[in-house]
């Protein structure tokens, strides 16, 4: 019998600067729900980063909610990153 991999999980932030204090969840699942989000993700053109240390603590967060202090380093990182693709899908 195969033994079943770890389940993929996923979590999607959102963040406007203009009126979000910090990144907000909005959206987080496991399994099929996890590969929902990550298909929508890359057929909207949005950066995917893998980072399961973080999905493991976003996705026990409640949706909607926004991230907490202790991942605004990390987070801070992964938003650096994806302005930096930008820029370059840009330029």
């Amino acid at each position: 019998m195969k033994k079943a991999g770890p389940k993929k999980s996923a979590v999607a932030l959102k963040y406007d600067p203009l009126n979000d204090a910090a990144p907000k969840i909005i959206a987080k699942g496991h399994g099929s729900i996890a590969e929902k989000i990550i298909e929508i993700a890359r057929e909207a053109g949005i950066p995917i980063k893998e980072q399961s240390d973080l999905v493991e603590v976003l996705s026990k967060l409640d949706l909607y909610s926004e991230i907490p202090p202790e991942t605004y380093v990390i987070v801070a990182k992964i938003l650096a990153w994806v302005y930096e693709l930008n820029k370059k899908a840009e330029g």
